[in-house]
């Protein structure tokens, strides 16, 4: 089993910046495919951005050049830094982890964002 914990979210006014880190424990891999997802409300979940096989960061276009992802992997930790924040970017975001073809969620972090 793998457990994924987000932490960072909140309330921030728009043009402002978050961070949010996601530690994971258990049977994790250095292989791993980490990413982040949000969800807002009645939309679907969808990738914000994520680590692929070869190690490159992919990124949805909506946050691309405002948002980054990147891991500590001594710390089993992935962040997603997020500036420029729109209203837009308000939602439940969830981490997410693809063990050997497995996927883990988070819980989700709530990131809320005032005009």
């Amino acid at each position: 089993q793998v457990q994924l914990l987000e932490s960072g979210g909140g309330l921030v006014q728009s043009g402002g910046s978050l961070r949010l880190s996601c530690v994971a424990s258990g049977r994790i891999w250095e292989h791993d495919l980490p990413g982040w997802y949000r969800q807002a409300p009645g939309k679907r979940r969808e990738l914000v951005a994520r680590f692929d096989r070869g190690g490159i960061t992919e990124y949805a276009d909506s946050v691309k050049g405002r948002f980054t992802i990147s891991r500590d992997k001594a710390k089993n930790t992935v962040y997603l830094q997020m500036d420029s924040l729109k209203p837009e970017d308000t939602a439940v975001y969830y981490c997410h982890r693809d063990v050997y073809g497995l996927d883990y969620w988070g819980n989700g972090t709530l990131v809320t964002v005032s005009s």
